[in-house]
């Protein structure tokens, strides 16, 4: 009777014991690595016809990329492809250097960090992300077109050989902040813009959001700053720098915007809730402005690029105010080499080098 009472009681453990290692073993894993981790290479969209102005300031951009890491550059033809390496050899770069990787793929604009795609590590693979892209709720109208941007992720897909998961979503990458762990930070007046997505609720959206990324936490502010065409893309509102920090701006007497206007409550809101989340808030003080055409900018330097080695940020053509940008970048990120390139150009219709980039992290961060 014992025996029989042990053989059942093992019955038992081994069947509850498989079920749980199939239950295990069919539980799915998410993580979007951060732009501090290591990375395989930076992708951008070289500017087309449309959008020239922009050229001096991505030779300058990819002269400093390709002294660290792979550079893959995607022009539509042979005209713009020779444009970008006569910019490249104007700017003291070598268009043959052999960290570039030249693609002739259709695209729609120079803005990659918002229709390429967004790279996530699922049980242990990496995947692509392509979310739905429709050239920020067509907030420059029908003439701006977005199909062939919208099929760039499926190219790297093929190229790099890796998964593309398509989203049913409108969203840009460039409204997405994560830390690389636990948390998505990002701003409802984009995802929730009724241009990008009629109908779609926080409740949804929180629900999506972490079953895309694999968070526990979703942060979302609200409001667009003055100035911004994005409606309010979070990489101009508020930054990760590591797994526990957010650096966001402060309005100043230096600045356009002045404490307690209505940028700076979102700011100022912003910050709360990153606090009340459980994260350390660093403030960086807008200490200037620079100029284009006319139209005056407060000098927000939240729009830097990461890398292997490297930060590149929007300098705004005064030079006081992007040296002290520059130290406070060098104390945020210690150890890494800091660029402040001048793009007021590209600045002027509505983002800086983080926009016009989109990073490919390496395989090794899969096991990080």
């Amino acid at each position: 009777m014992r025996k029989l009472t042990l053989l059942l009681t093992q019955m038992v453990f081994a069947f509850s014991f498989g079920v749980g290692m199939a239950m295990a073993n069919d539980t799915i894993t998410k993580r979007v690595p951060a732009e501090w981790e290591e990375q395989e290479a930076t992708w951008l969209q070289w500017p087309g016809t449309y959008e020239k102005s922009y050229e001096e300031a991505y030779a300058q951009i990819s002269k400093v990329i390709v002294e660290y890491q792979k550079l893959h550059i995607l022009v539509p033809d042979e005209d713009i492809e020779y444009d970008a390496r006569r910019a490249l050899t104007d700017a003291g770069a070598n268009p043959d250097h052999q960290n570039i990787t030249w693609h002739f793929v259709p695209t729609d604009s120079a803005w990659m960090r918002d229709n390429g795609p967004t790279y996530v590590i699922e049980n242990g693979e990496m995947r692509l992300q392509n979310w739905e892209f429709d050239a920020w709720g067509g907030a420059w109208g029908p003439e701006v077109t977005y199909d062939n941007d919208n099929e760039v992720p499926y190219y790297l897909g093929e190229y790099l050989n890796l998964p593309v998961d398509h989203v049913d979503i409108v969203h840009e990458r460039g409204n997405l902040e994560f830390n690389g762990v636990d948390t998505v930070l990002l701003n409802w007046s984009t995802l929730g813009d009724p241009r990008r997505n009629p109908g779609y609720t926080k409740e949804e959206a929180i629900a999506d959001l972490k079953h895309q990324f694999g968070v526990s936490k979703v942060i979302m502010t609200e409001g667009v700053v003055e100035g911004d065409l994005t409606n309010g893309h979070i990489d101009g509102i508020a930054r990760f720098i590591n797994e526990t920090t957010v650096v966001i701006p402060e309005c100043t007497e230096y600045s356009i915007c002045r404490p307690n206007d209505a940028t700076s409550k979102i700011y100022d809101k912003t910050a709360k809730l990153v606090e009340e989340e459980g994260f350390t808030v660093i403030r960086d003080p807008i200490e200037g402005t620079g100029s284009y055409k006319g139209e005056e900018f407060d000098a927000v330097y939240m729009n830097w690029l990461l890398g292997n080695g490297f930060v590149i940020a929007v300098g705004f053509g005064n030079p006081e105010v992007d040296a002290l940008a520059k130290e406070r970048l060098e104390s945020y990120f210690p150890g890494r080499d800091v660029y402040i390139i001048e793009m007021l150009k590209s600045w002027y219709a509505g983002g800086g080098v983080h926009c016009h980039t989109n990073d490919q992290p390496a395989m090794s961060v899969i096991k990080g």
